[in-house]
Order: structure tokens, then sequence, then C-alpha cells
């Protein structure tokens, strides 16, 4: 009769650590930035973006080049240059840099811009992607991986999320 009690209360307790196990909470983790920007639209959008910027890239590049040329130069011949050319060399250079960082800003803040208009035009297909995502899935927590500060990548929803939103663009 003792043993029937032990193999009754063993399969009680196998059974209340099954629903106990049945109730734990299905967690997944989400990096919306990668996810978002892994997203078909986002390359095309990069690719454009990058058609858009060819020209300041290209003069970006040449006045590196020259700019360069100018402090090899200058090195090298620093012995045998006079006051006078070393005064234009050196001004030269400046110029140069200063075309550089208008070129850089002007490009930065259209990317910025750009990207900032992308991420709200698709602020709401990121969230039905999520919530699809979420209902596939059965989890009941998913988490931002910008506020976690570890995570198994078991847990890492991200490429799902990509998947789903490429999805839901077409």
């Amino acid at each position: 009769m003792k043993t029937f009690f032990k193999a009754v209360a063993v399969a009680g307790a196998f059974l209340a650590a099954g629903s106990a196990f049945a109730q734990q909470p299905v967690v997944g983790v989400v990096n919306l930035e990668q996810a978002l920007f892994n997203s078909t639209a986002a390359q095309e959008l990069q690719a454009v973006i990058q058609e858009e910027f060819r020209d300041d890239q290209t003069r970006a590049e040449q006045l590196n080049t020259e700019l360069t040329e100018l402090v090899e130069r200058a090195q090298r011949d620093e012995s045998i240059m006079s006051e006078a050319e070393k005064r234009r060399v050196s001004s030269d250079a400046q110029e140069k840099q200063v075309q550089l960082q208008m070129i850089s800003e002007r490009v930065q803040a259209a990317l910025q811009e750009r990207n900032q208009a992308f991420i709200e035009s698709m602020r709401e297909n990121l969230g039905n992607a999520i919530q699809a995502v979420v209902q596939e899935g059965g989890y009941n927590i998913v988490l931002n991986a910008d506020s976690v500060a570890f995570f198994d990548n078991t847990y890492d929803i991200t490429a799902k999320v990509t998947a789903k939103l490429n999805e839901l663009s077409q």
C-alpha cells in the first residue's frame, strides 16, 4: 500500500511539474534596428541613397587624393619650398579639408533624415511583423535587444521578424 501511495505521489509530482513547465512564458528577443535595416526595403533604400550621393562620394575621394598628395609633397619638399609656397600648400590643404567636411556633414544630415523617414514609414509594418511572429511562435514576452544585458541566441527572433517584414512589404 505504501508503494502505491509513493507511486501516486511521484506521478502527481510529475504532473505538477509538467503543468508548471507548460505555463512558463515563451520569450523572444528582437533587435529592432537590425530587423528593420536588414529588410529588403532598407536594402533598396540604401541602393537609391548610394546612387543619389555618388557624385558627393566621387568628389570626396578626389579631395582625399588631392589632400594626401599635398601632404606628401609638403613633407617631401619642405626643405626646398619657399615660405610663400609652404603657405599656399597649407592654405590649399585647409581648403580641401573644409570642402571634405562640408560634403561629409551634408551627406550625414541627408542620411540621418532619410533613415529617420524610413523608420517612420516602416513603423507600422514592423509592429505588424512582430505581432505576426509573436502569434506564430506563441511568444508571451518579446524584449528589445537593446534593453537586455544578456540573452542566449536561441531567444533571438530578429531574423524571423525581418523575414515577416519582407513578406508584409511585398
